[in-house]
């Protein structure tokens, strides 16, 4: 067993059940609990800070990715471990859990989870499983005697029922006892789950949420105070019960997988890397949904593989990085190789996501989808991938340490500003690069089956939806290519999407694009003309209308209104008289003759 010392990262969404097992660690020597989260928001923070402070920091992430009762959330705890292990193969995982199902054992134990204790387990056996699994090794518990190793068969876990050394006359009472603890456990997460459930509830009212939260507040209390009645000190003391066990939430894997997929960073040698891809990691745990008016490959995506498939992207991107380095190529070879960096990683992406032997059947054949993507990688280039802007600007900032010249101003190396605009760079990339892989999908598979429940949201899953989303896709290509990418290079900006609170947003900055600007012709050129043309005579022709404006203006009240007013007010004055001189003539015919 090695004496380095174990620096932990314990995720549990129980305070009471963190809160008691960080107190019981703080003994044991060589033991460190570097934090302990609840919130995706609080370990993301969390995790940044101990980035940028020391690479190896944690060496072991404990995590409970179950109630033991929820198959949904089971299942969505499987697949944020198998998610966790594919981004980062070397960072040990303990599933410290109540979950005790052989079936979901062997499920957690195949997506490469190294090691598993149930709560309740002894402190002295948790902590020798701890070590075991940091030091590289594995552990599964099966009962207080036995350790299961990766060959042998799983049975299901189970809490001692009763103290080492009690009578054997006092055992049915011990049981018993048992029976009615878990029993009282039982009928409390039931009743927290609901009270969960209203909680998560949008649009509640203050008052009803806090009385919602009082009660989850009662019933935490309830299942601590029953593990304390109904468990003997000898009992707590063997099986490390004081605490109750976790309750009953259920988080989106969405915020499960952003609050521990910062680890990346973690294990990244550069300095700038490391900061900045904390950073990145940060922001994808906002909304994914697109808030701009340009349609994205990417927004037919459910958000969960929105984040997956950024997620991959990011982690292909460091390791790629990493590969540079060791190749020690020069930075005036950048530019060259550009277009090959990118595009290995938009194939490595596309490999990793859809996984490279997966199969598909269609039509009686059975298909590879990773090479049946890969063969548009000609059109993915020509349309996505060679148009990502200020590549060369980013690998030579996270590469060589240069200054970054973006929007006509340089920014030194360690400046906020350039991380910031580095920033943008960045996501922008990674948008751009999950677009290129669902743009072949979309082409060659956008309508089976198997993809849409796989992979689609629910506003998109039907043949006219799908075929409506292509469509302005189909339009959006030729606007840019006509219209807008010519106005861009007109304009010297660049058009970057970026991951905002609110959702994927665009905005742009400026470039000097000249040589592009010299290059363009038919229409393109035809829309710079016009644009020039529009900026040329928009000046004269805003006097020109002021002017003729200001004499209709002048017409219409000056003479128009004049004149109408003089008639106006004749016509009344001629009433006037007729009714005078009717009046008159009444008063003669009435005079006695």
């Amino acid at each position: 067993m090695s004496d380095r010392p174990l620096k932990l990262l314990l995720i549990d969404q129980d305070p009471i059940f963190r809160l008691g097992l960080r107190v019981a660690l703080e003994a044991i020597p060589n033991l460190e609990a570097i934090a302990s989260v609840e919130t995706d928001t609080s370990a993301l923070q969390i995790l940044a800070e101990i980035a940028q402070e020391d690479p190896n920091q944690v060496n072991l992430v404990v995590l409970e990715f179950g109630n033991g009762r929820s198959t949904t959330s089971q299942q969505l705890g499987l697949q944020f471990c198998r998610q966790l292990k594919a981004l980062y193969p070397n960072l040990p995982i303990l599933l410290l859990s109540s979950v005790q199902e052989q079936g979901l054992l062997l499920a957690a134990k195949s997506v490469g989870i190294n090691g598993y204790c149930p709560k309740g387990t002894p402190l002295p056996e948790l902590v020798i499983a701890m070590q075991e699994v940091a030091d590289g090794g594995s552990y599964w518990f099966q009962d207080a005697e036995a350790i299961i190793t990766p060959n042998s068969p799983l049975s299901t876990p189970h809490y001692p029922l009763y103290p080492k050394g009690a009578p054997p006359s006092l055992l049915p009472f011990y049981k018993l006892r048992n029976n009615f603890r878990l029993s009282g456990i039982a009928d409390i997460d039931a009743t927290l789950a609901a009270v969960t459930a209203q909680l998560q509830v949008p649009g509640l009212p203050v008052l009803d949420r806090a009385i919602l939260a009082g009660q989850r507040r009662e019933l935490l209390a309830a299942r601590w105070l029953l593990n304390r009645l109904l468990v003997s000190s000898q009992e707590r003391q063997e099986e490390n019960i004081p605490i109750a066990d976790q309750p009953p939430l259920t988080p989106a894997l969405n915020s499960a997988i952003q609050q521990r997929q910062t680890v990346s960073p973690l294990l990244s040698p550069g300095t700038l890397q490391l900061a900045l891809f904390a950073s990145c990691v940060n922001k994808l745990q906002f909304p994914l949904r697109n808030v701009t008016d340009v349609p994205l490959e990417i927004d037919i995506f459910r958000e969960d593989k929105k984040r997956e498939l950024l997620y991959l992207i990011l982690q292909k991107l460091a390791q790629q990085l990493d590969e540079v380095r060791a190749s020690q190529i020069e930075i005036n070879q950048l530019f060259e190789v550009k277009n090959t960096l990118i595009c290995d990683l938009w194939q490595a992406a596309i490999t990793d996501f859809f996984g490279k032997f997966s199969r598909i059947q269609i039509n009686n054949q059975n298909i590879k989808i990773v090479n049946l993507l890969l063969q548009s990688a000609e059109i993915v280039q020509t349309d996505i991938l060679n148009k990502i802007p200020l590549v060369c600007e980013l690998y030579s900032y996270l590469l060589f340490q240069t200054e970054l010249k973006i929007d006509n101003t340089s920014y030194p190396v360690v400046s906020a500003e350039a991380k910031s605009q580095a920033l943008m760079i960045l996501e922008n990339l990674l948008i751009q690069l999950a677009n290129g892989v669902v743009q072949p999908l979309l082409n060659s598979l956008a309508d089976v089956e198997e993809i849409k429940q796989n992979f689609y949201g629910r506003q998109l899953i039907s043949t006219r939806e799908i075929e409506r989303f292509r469509n302005d896709l189909s339009w959006k290509y030729r606007l840019r290519s006509y219209i807008n990418e010519p106005k861009a290079v007109f304009e010297s900006r660049y058009e970057l999407f970026v991951i905002a609170p609110r959702g994927i947003a665009n905005t742009s900055v400026y470039a000097p694009r000249n040589q592009e600007l010299v290059k363009l012709s038919n229409i393109p050129l035809v829309v710079t003309l016009l644009l020039e043309f529009s900026d040329a005579i928009a000046p004269r022709l805003k006097s020109l209308l002021a002017f003729v404006g200001s004499g209709i203006v002048f017409i219409l009240t000056q003479i128009v209104g004049r004149g109408l007013g003089l008639i106006g007010r004749g016509i009344l004055q001629g009433i006037g008289s007729v009714s005078l001189v009717e009046k008159n003539l009444r008063r003669n015919s009435d005079r006695p003759k």
